[in-house]
């Protein structure tokens, strides 16, 4: 089996998972050569102050030949991306490569190398708003975990780093032998790229009031139930009219798309973890009918609800129980 010569980009201040989750997926499969580059040859501290070693610096690395570029992220991004010699040997190595790649805030610097115009990128939530008021060439869509536009592919943060190497496994290697490194790290194989990186609780603000937090305690409790503007006020014993006003102010978002959110996470935890019919599951969770279903999903995750039972189910398998593995972005 050929190798295929991964090259991964680190600076001072770079998130260390960022950059050993996706290694230790490369080198589990046993196909490809990982080299690390830096600014200069030598240690190069994380951001939590773990120091790695980067045997090449951007003078002594050709970038002709580099098969995957992977750009990682972290806290020092922002200065990493003023240092010309590493944006310009980026671009350099971007230009030729098969693949370019980015973890989290990576993408910064892909950004800054004019590898990105015109593509869809995703990168960690908190960053969502920089990069498109600071890039307005490129297309951010944060609600996916990983997303591929051509040959370019980028992924929100930390864990996420693992996935988009899974993926590229399989990409490159089939889903055999990404199945089978999966195993041995323990990881799903693996989460779809169009899975979205926010849970509710990430999605949305706490509320900060009683009467809010009794609605948003109805919500959680029975997803399916009906949970009209009247019903929640109710619940909070408030004015349909003020409730809807507290609501929105409090959490960010009205109550109905709030209540839409929180069946279609639960809609997806039923998929992934047993065989209910997708009708079923439609009436359980508020949907009332199947295609009901099909249409929300199709609008906030872009896929079916059987094409996302299928392809989240059959690629985890066996592997790990969900209850086993956090979720960071």
């Amino acid at each position: 089996m050929t190798d295929r010569r991964i090259v991964f980009v680190v600076f001072e201040g770079f998130q260390p998972l960022d950059l050993t989750g996706p290694h230790e997926v490369f080198h589990s499969a046993g196909a490809y050569a990982c080299e690390v580059v830096a600014t200069r040859a030598g240690p190069v501290r994380s951001v939590s102050g773990l120091v790695m070693h980067a045997a090449h610096g951007v003078t002594d690395l050709d970038p002709a030949g580099t098969d995957t570029l992977v750009v990682v992220g972290g806290q020092g991004v922002d200065r990493a991306r003023e240092d010309e010699a590493l944006v310009a040997w980026i671009a350099a190595a971007g230009a030729g490569a098969r693949r370019v790649a980015s973890v989290c805030s990576g993408v910064f610097l892909l950004a800054a190398a004019g590898l990105l115009d015109g593509r869809r990128v995703t990168t960690h939530w908190a960053r969502e708003e920089q990069l498109a008021r600071e890039h307005p060439e490129v297309r951010v869509d944060c609600d996916p975990i990983f997303v591929r536009d051509g040959r370019v592919w980028t992924s929100a943060g930390v864990t996420a780093g693992m996935d988009l190497a899974l993926a590229l496994v399989e990409d490159d290697l089939g889903r055999d032998v990404a199945h089978e490194v999966a195993r041995r790290l323990v990881l799903f194989l693996r989460r779809p790229g169009g899975q979205s990186q926010f849970s509710v609780a990430l999605w949305s603000r706490q509320p900060s009031t009683d009467p809010v937090r009794a609605a948003v305690t109805a919500i959680h409790s029975d997803p399916g139930a009906r949970h009209d503007i009247a019903g929640l006020a109710a619940h909070a014993g408030l004015s349909p009219r003020h409730l809807q006003r507290r609501f929105t102010a409090e959490l960010g978002a009205p109550p109905a798309a709030y209540v839409e959110r929180v069946r279609v996470e639960a809609a997806q935890r039923a998929l992934t973890d047993g065989d209910e019919p997708v009708e079923a599951i439609a009436r359980r969770y508020g949907f009332a009918t199947a295609e009901t279903l099909r249409r929300t999903f199709h609008r906030r995750l872009g896929v079916a609800p059987s094409d996302y039972r299928a392809r989240f189910r059959s690629a985890t398998g066996p592997l790990a129980d969900p209850a086993e593995e956090g979720r960071s972005a």
